[in-house]
């Protein structure tokens, strides 16, 4: 794909859906790689923090049901699992750092996780 198209809207709603393990929304943690209104309807590419994430298809589900719930109007909702590139810790928002209690990115990187999916070493593209 030559480009990540976000949309605001989508976005807005897409945010709502929250990391299982931490609690804030999927956008601030950087799982949503692209969310966009196409011709056929409302394309999204969504992520997890390590491909063997057991959330993943309750993730998928639940941002397919918001997206169906907020936008009757779409035609058509794909919401598609990617890896590449693989989610790193430089993904998180400001709103998450915050929230984490993290100032900034280079403090992030020395953090780890107890967290089943979360893992700062190994996240390399296959």
């Amino acid at each position: 794909m030559s480009h990540n198209a976000m949309h605001d809207d989508l976005l807005h709603v897409l945010n709502e859906v929250e990391d299982p393990e931490l609690g804030i929304g999927i956008v601030d943690v950087g799982l949503i790689y692209r969310a966009e209104w196409t011709k056929t309807g409302i394309e999204v590419d969504v992520t997890t923090t390590m491909p063997s994430c057991p959330y993943a298809a309750s993730l998928r589900k639940q941002i397919d049901i918001i997206l169906r719930e907020r936008f009757r109007e779409a035609s058509s909702i794909l919401v598609q699992l990617v890896f590449d590139p693989p989610w790193s810790l430089d993904r998180l928002s400001e709103n998450a750092r915050q929230t984490l209690g993290w100032a900034s990115p280079s403090k992030a990187s020395g953090e780890t996780f107890a967290l089943r999916c979360w893992n700062t070493i190994g996240l390399r593209k296959h």
